[in-house]
Order: C-alpha cells, then sequence, then structure tokens
C-alpha cells in the first residue's frame, strides 16, 4: 500500500467514525449525551412540515400579493383590541411573527408604504410604537383568508400522506389554540 493510498483510507476511516459514533467508546465527562437519533428525525420530519407548508402558502397567497410573513403580521394585528393593553409594540409582533426586531420593523414599513398598516406613538410611553391594521390592509386580510386556509388544508393533505410526516399532521390538526 503506498503512502497515498493509507492516507486516503485513514481519512475515510476517521470520516466513517465521525458519521458512525462508536458505542463502546467512553463518553467525554465534559460533553452532553448525543440526543437520540429518533430526536434527530423527529426535528427533521416537523422542519420538513413546516417547509413544505410554508412555501405551499406562499405559491397560493402570490394571487394577493402577499407573503406568508405579511399575512401574518396582518393577522396578528387584526386580532388587536381598542383600549388599554390591547395593541402590541413592535416586539411583540416580531415575536409573534417568529422574526427578529428588525426584520419585522422592514416587513411593517413595507406594509405601511402599501398603506396595509399605520404606525403610532404610544400616548403614555413615546419611545413605544404601535401599529394597526388599516381598513384596506383588513380588507386584504379578508380576502385572502380563504386562500391561506385552503392552501394550509391542502399542504396538510398531502404532507398526511407521507408517512413520516402523517404523524404531524395529525398533531397540528388536534391543536387546540389557548384562550
Amino acid at each position: 500500500m503506498t503512502q497515498q493510498t493509507r492516507e486516503m483510507q485513514e481519512k475515510r476511516d476517521a470520516q466513517e467514525a465521525v458519521e458512525t459514533p462508536q458505542t463502546a467508546a467512553p463518553a467525554d465527562p465534559g460533553c452532553p449525551p448525543a440526543p437520540a437519533p429518533g430526536l434527530a428525525q423527529g426535528w427533521c420530519a416537523l422542519s420538513a412540515l413546516h417547509s413544505r407548508i410554508e412555501s405551499h402558502i406562499e405559491r397560493a397567497l402570490q394571487a394577493h400579493d402577499l407573503s406568508v410573513r405579511e399575512f401574518s403580521v396582518l393577522n396578528v394585528l387584526s386580532e388587536q383590541h381598542d383600549g388599554p393593553g390591547g395593541h402590541l409594540r413592535m416586539h411583540q409582533v416580531a415575536d409573534s411573527v417568529v422574526l427578529s426586531q428588525s426584520a419585522t420593523t422592514r416587513l411593517v414599513t413595507r406594509l405601511e408604504e402599501r398603506g396595509l398598516l399605520s404606525r403610532y406613538l404610544c400616548p403614555t410611553d413615546r419611545r413605544g410604537i404601535y401599529t394597526d391594521v388599516t381598513p384596506e390592509g383588513l380588507a386584504l386580510l379578508v380576502e385572502a383568508r380563504p386562500t391561506h386556509d385552503g392552501a394550509l388544508s391542502e399542504a396538510l393533505q398531502d404532507a398526511a400522506q407521507r408517512p413520516e410526516l402523517a404523524p404531524l399532521v395529525t398533531a397540528v390538526e388536534t391543536l387546540v389554540p389557548p384562550r
């Protein structure tokens, strides 16, 4: 065996050792145990389900000139109510739609430029900025909701046909939102 062949074999062996952990090797006391393979597979399945649903809804909402994130922001903000504590600050919107504050600000700015949202300063705390859905934003949300909901149902039906995603679809369909 040549030196080059031996080095290549050693690299392959080292790679296989990384890809296939040895159960007989003692665990490093400073490292937490690796998660069970089922946990990683479950996470991959959940991620795949989310991606499939989001891309399906994204394509459907193009008919309304909306993205999934824009729809989500309009939806979250449409659930505000008048009175104390009824409006969301920008960080609360960001948390609700799972975006960074800066990404949420850019998104809200685009929606504001389209006349779908308006922003204003909190009357009791001049540092706080609130947003409101305009009548045009509410009208677009009402128009787009059946498209969104239909695309969600279609994506879930399609995913339910895949054995690795079916249990997750069942879990999603049986979730009851908190009151």
